[in-house]
């Protein structure tokens, strides 16, 4: 009686583990069948396209200029230690009253970098203060500058310096802004467009415009010339294949960029001991520029290209710059009595 008793209580717990077994198997499979369910449910959500639809990617921000970044050498790339170019300034100008200026004029000149004489702008050799292009030297400075609250980049809507631009805007004028290219899936079908910047080669800006003015000073008996801006300038050709011609890109102030530029030092091809800074070949006028507009007989504020029988003839307007130059040459000379 007592084992029966026993098989009996035996039998009863081998069922109830029984049925909790099968009651936790339901309970999984019921599970790994809604997830199942929820996951193709998702998925048929997330691939369901839209005809009518097209994807667009938000244009990328651009802040940056065009200017290669160049690595420091990790060991002394110069023979001698060379800690002079570091600590150039300029020097200061000397200062000129109202009083004492006689003859004041203001002329516009254009820098053509593929001249032999003007070669020492192309120089693009790799140095630790970065590459030695005039037009890297510039968009560096304006980056460091304007970063730093140094350099202010002004519109070329006038040459006055009266409209102050970002970052930004000046690497979007440099080129040219943003295309809309579409995207294509591996059908042809158009699925969305980008927004892609066009590739800027520094080689393309091959010419600088500069504003300056020739001042007669009566205390010391001599002409200044002194320099007010520099712009570059590119030939223009826009997305649909419209060439708008060469125009301004931006202006920056000269006195602004003096000390900056008294820290490079311009190539010399003849002589790599006398090394001067690109401050010091503005001030000694070792640059040739073309006169291409003057304040001298300019009462209608014109480009000599505007001139009448001169705007298709750039021999005639080179030789008409040529004689601006004489006028304020021979005006100082006439002065001096023998």
């Amino acid at each position: 009686m007592k084992k029966f008793f026993v098989y009996f209580i035996l039998a009863g717990c081998f069922a109830m583990v029984t049925n909790i077994g099968e009651a936790q198997t339901k309970r999984t499979v019921k599970k790994r069948t809604t997830a199942k369910r929820t996951t193709n449910t998702k998925t048929k959500v997330s691939i369901k396209p839209t005809k009518d639809t097209v994807a667009i990617v938000a244009p990328p921000k651009v802040d940056s200029l065009p200017f290669a970044v160049v690595k420091k050498s990790l060991r002394s790339n110069d023979a001698i230690e060379r800690n002079l170019v570091k600590d150039r300034i300029p020097l200061p100008y000397e200062h000129l009253r109202e009083d004492d200026a006689v003859y004041r004029e203001k002329v516009w000149r254009e820098i053509d970098i593929r001249e032999k004489m003007n070669l020492p702008f192309r120089y693009s050799a790799d140095d630790d203060n970065g590459n030695q292009r005039f037009i890297s030297i510039l968009f560096k400075a304006i980056q460091d500058g304007q970063d730093n609250g140094g350099v202010t980049v002004f519109d070329a809507v006038d040459d006055r310096f009266t409209t102050p631009l970002t970052v930004s805007k000046v690497a979007e004028k440099i080129s040219g802004g943003t295309v809309d290219v579409p995207i294509y899936d591996s059908l042809g079908v158009v699925v969305g467009t980008k927004h892609v910047t066009a590739e800027v080669n520094l080689d393309s800006f091959y010419k600088f415009r500069i504003k300056e003015e020739v001042i007669f000073d009566k205390e010391s008996s001599r002409l200044f010339w002194r320099i007010l801006g520099i712009a570059p300038v590119k030939n223009v050709i826009t997305s649909a294949g419209v060439n708008l011609g060469e125009t301004e890109l931006f202006w920056v102030y000269y006195p602004d960029m003096r000390p900056i530029f008294a820290k490079f030092e311009v190539y010399n091809g003849k002589n790599f001991g006398a090394r001067m800074s690109w401050e010091e070949l503005f001030e000694s006028r070792m640059f040739y520029g073309r006169i291409i507009k003057s304040t001298l007989d300019n009462p209608y504020d014109r480009f000599l290209s505007e001139y009448g029988g001169l705007k298709d003839n750039k021999i005639l307007q080179l030789l008409e710059g040529e004689t601006i130059k004489d006028r304020i040459f021979n005006y100082e000379q006439n002065l001096w009595s023998y």
